[in-house]
């Protein structure tokens, strides 16, 4: 009977925890006039935000400083991931040890990256894999300071990293680790979720769980029909 009890009681602690969900804030979304538009790209795996580079630069502070170092682009995506693995750009069926080390080592260095982006982010993902928020000028701020808040300040500035020859994307010293309990796709929806949009955190392991996090906060935000 005691073993069916410790059965019953994880049973309910996996289930606890795959339906956990923060909430969400009355101000992620805005129809005002100076909302901000965030997009959320999904390529089946890994996530990315698409951000305009406007507003990350009108915020001052570390960030903006990282996003004045790029090359000409409106919108800059920003996504953060290991710092071997999310950076090598060799077929990843050559790359599945290191994929390994980081997914089950604990405590991998991680980076976070930054790649200005010329024209609508949106025409380099079909409607399956994107979604878009417009959002308030105060909730865009706290997505802007969590992503803010990963960069390694140590040296008193962002530091970067990697920036790979022919390629725009930099990629700069996070102050996170990587592991299987700290995914990218985890980070992005804790960026989403400093900014309101309700997220399930475990879930977040996937990226369409992070799309569906986007897409319902989008939903909420219409009006109701009559």
């Amino acid at each position: 009977m005691r073993a069916g009890l410790m059965v019953a009681a994880l049973a309910g602690a996996v289930a606890a925890l795959l339906t956990w969900q923060t909430p969400g804030g009355a101000d992620v979304t805005s129809p005002r006039a100076d909302a901000v538009t965030v997009h959320l790209l999904d390529n089946g795996f890994h996530t990315d935000l698409a951000l305009p580079r406007g507003a990350l630069e009108a915020r001052g502070g570390p960030l903006a400083e990282a996003v004045r170092t790029l090359g000409p682009g409106e919108w800059v995506l920003i996504g953060w991931g290991d710092a071997r693995f999310y950076v090598d750009r060799s077929p990843i069926s050559d790359r599945l040890a290191d994929g390994a080390r980081a997914f089950f080592r604990p405590g991998n260095r991680s980076v976070v990256m930054l790649d200005p982006q010329a024209g609508d982010p949106r025409d380099r993902f079909g409607e399956d894999g994107r979604a878009a928020l417009s959002v308030a000028p105060a909730a865009f701020d706290r997505m802007a300071g969590r992503i803010e808040a990963s960069l390694d300040l140590s040296s008193g500035a962002p530091r970067l990293a990697v920036a790979r020859p022919g390629d725009d994307a930099r990629f700069f010293a996070s102050r996170e680790t990587f592991s299987i309990v700290h995914l990218c796709n985890h980070w992005t929806a804790s960026v989403l979720a400093a900014g309101g949009v309700s997220v399930r955190p475990v879930r977040a392991i996937l990226s369409s769980e992070v799309l569906r996090a986007v897409r319902a906060a989008a939903l909420d935000s219409q009006p109701p029909q009559d």
